[in-house]
């Protein structure tokens, strides 16, 4: 094989259709465009949606639902994740628990949420906890800071 040798695949080119170019082409006259209006001439059109004035599709639906852009960021920390977690000296905090792989590294917020039981004094620093859970860590001796 030699670079003059190169040739593009079967296929793969082909000439363009050539509008406008006599009546024997089959495109002559109006070019495909048909008669008159909007669409026939040249640089007029609107744009995506547009359905001629009348109210458009995106309007005529009803608003539904919401997407939190913040969900992905959020994570939630079981009771049962704190008993599993090894010797806690100190407070833990996002990033202890990260460190421990129990929340993503991306993420920004935790919360605790009431799963599981807890049975050893834990003391948890700039993490929220749902109502029961806080009732639980709070029996169990430890505390939220």
């Amino acid at each position: 094989m030699k670079l003059n040798d190169i040739k593009p695949g079967e296929g793969a080119k082909h000439a363009k259709r050539r509008v406008g170019r006599g009546i024997g082409s089959g495109l002559g006259k109006t070019a495909g465009r048909g008669h008159k209006g909007q669409k026939s001439r040249a640089g007029g059109f609107h744009k995506v949606g547009f359905e001629g004035g009348q109210m458009p599709l995106q309007r005529r639906l009803p608003k539904r639902g919401f997407k939190s852009l913040t969900k992905e960021f959020n994570a939630e920390v079981r009771l049962s994740d704190l008993e599993a977690l090894g010797s806690t000296e100190g407070a833990i905090d996002l990033l202890s628990l990260k460190a421990a792989g129990v929340v993503p590294q991306l993420t920004i917020a935790a919360k605790v949420v009431l799963s599981g039981s807890l049975t050893k004094k834990v003391v948890l620093r700039g993490i929220g906890a749902t109502a029961g859970a806080k009732a639980a860590i709070e029996a169990a001796g430890g505390s939220l800071e």
